[in-house]
């Protein structure tokens, strides 16, 4: 098992290209079951997660070929409607195939998923999404089991804005018959991706990017090419670690307006930043200073960066608070960052940062994929030797993490070894 061994102190510098979006790519891929024929999707990352979508689709019949960044899809010879176990508890986005499924072939038989270590994610959104569409749905023996000749369009709203049941039932509504509506719909910038794929497709959506989808059912779709978003989270990822190594980069081939929140903090913590169309140039102070951060849906700041968020403050000059709105109990990078010296509390859905004047250097364990990446930057930042175990959760959503902070300057190394 793969660990990273850093040693601190380097400030970053240069430039580095952010990757395709993970988050998209796991949406576009099962949504070429909608339609049979042959796919082209570039800018699509080399990730676990992609892989593992990959072989979920290929146990149905698909082919996927995958050529550097450039992935091919076929899905003339569907002839499975399953998820099944061994697949989708590698990963939670597995689910995204139950809209497809049970729109184009009235049946989808799909596991209910795993692939996190913390937070209860729960998938009744999706279900309840499903049958008002008109599918008989029942669980049985841990597989969500969907039925319908032909979906009927409705007006759904959801409690909870959901990326991931606004995507599966988008994905199911485009074949319906009639002109569904969603209200309180996600409006991430990875479900704007789908919506537009879609339409390229044959779809017809109207209110793309709003909260309220207008959906109109058509009779078929077709197959299409589409480059893949890039990766907003990676870009955030990046901009806090030059800002708590107190360096200067610039972050190629990203999107600024996706990372707007994460901008207007950084900025005021401190950083300057300089903004092009498709460029980030951010130059860091030696100590940040202390900013208060609430996780919200988008454009609010993403859930996706709290971990890495509480990393820069354990070293600002000052006390803040980060609270979690999304998921109530994604603290577990917590106590190993009080292993590297942190001064942090946990309070509920809230976390109390004191900044310290170094972080020193330890063995920590990752426990899921923003957590480990929390504990990569934080041990740029640390005195002496950081080792991160369990990197494979990186490796689900970062391409070539420890390559790319290489490139920038970082002390870091992917060891291979028996220890968990």
């Amino acid at each position: 098992m793969d660990k990273f061994i850093i040693h601190g102190g380097n400030k970053l510098k240069g430039s580095v290209t952010i990757s395709g979006s993970k988050n998209a790519a796991l949406a576009l891929i099962p949504a070429t079951l909608l339609a049979s024929g042959k796919y082209t999707f570039f800018n699509v990352p080399e990730l676990r997660d992609i892989s593992t979508m990959s072989k979920l689709l290929q146990s149905m019949g698909v082919e996927i070929k995958k050529q550097s960044t450039n992935l091919s899809i076929n899905t003339f010879r569907v002839n499975k409607f399953e998820a099944p176990y061994e697949h989708v508890k590698k990963m939670r986005a597995s689910i995204y195939v139950l809209g497809p499924l049970v729109a184009r072939y009235g049946y989808a038989k799909v596991s209910l998923p795993g692939g996190c270590a913390w937070g209860p994610r729960p998938v009744n959104l999706h279900i309840e999404g499903m049958r008002k569409l008109g599918a008989s749905v029942e669980l049985d023996e841990g597989y969500i089991i969907a039925k319908a000749k032909r979906l009927k369009a409705a007006k759904i709203m959801f409690d909870v804005s959901s990326v991931g049941a606004t995507g599966n039932v988008m994905m199911a509504a485009v074949l319906a018959k009639g002109t569904t509506v969603i209200e309180n719909a996600a409006m991430e910038p990875e479900i704007v991706a789908l919506a537009e794929f879609l339409v390229k497709t044959g779809a017809k959506i109207n209110g793309i990017g709003t909260p309220r989808l207008e959906i109109q059912g058509v009779d078929e779709l077709q197959p299409v090419e589409e480059t893949m978003i890039p990766d907003r989270i990676e870009a955030g990822t990046f901009l806090v670690a030059a800002a708590l190594t107190g360096g200067n980069i610039t972050i190629e081939r990203c999107n600024p307006q996706h990372v707007d929140a994460i901008v207007m903090k950084l900025q005021e913590a401190g950083s300057k930043l300089t903004i092009s169309n498709d460029s980030i140039t951010i130059q860091s102070p030696a100590s940040a200073k202390p900013v208060n951060v609430t996780t919200a849906i988008y454009p609010g700041f993403p859930t996706d960066m709290q971990a890495q968020w509480i990393s820069l403050m354990s070293v600002a000059k000052g006390s803040s608070t980060i609270t979690d709105t999304i998921y109530y109990d994604r603290f577990k990078h917590v106590p190993e960052l009080v292993r590297l010296g942190a001064n942090i509390s946990i309070n509920k859905n809230s976390v109390m940062v004191t900044g310290v004047k170094s972080l020193r250097g330890a063995k920590v364990m990752s426990t899921d994929l923003r957590a480990s990446a929390c504990l990569v930057l934080a041990g740029l930042a640390a005195e002496g030797a950081t080792e991160v175990l369990r990197v494979y959760h990186l490796d689900r959503g970062y391409e070539a993490l420890e390559k790319k902070l290489r490139t920038l300057g970082a002390d870091i190394k992917r060891v291979s070894g028996s220890e968990y």
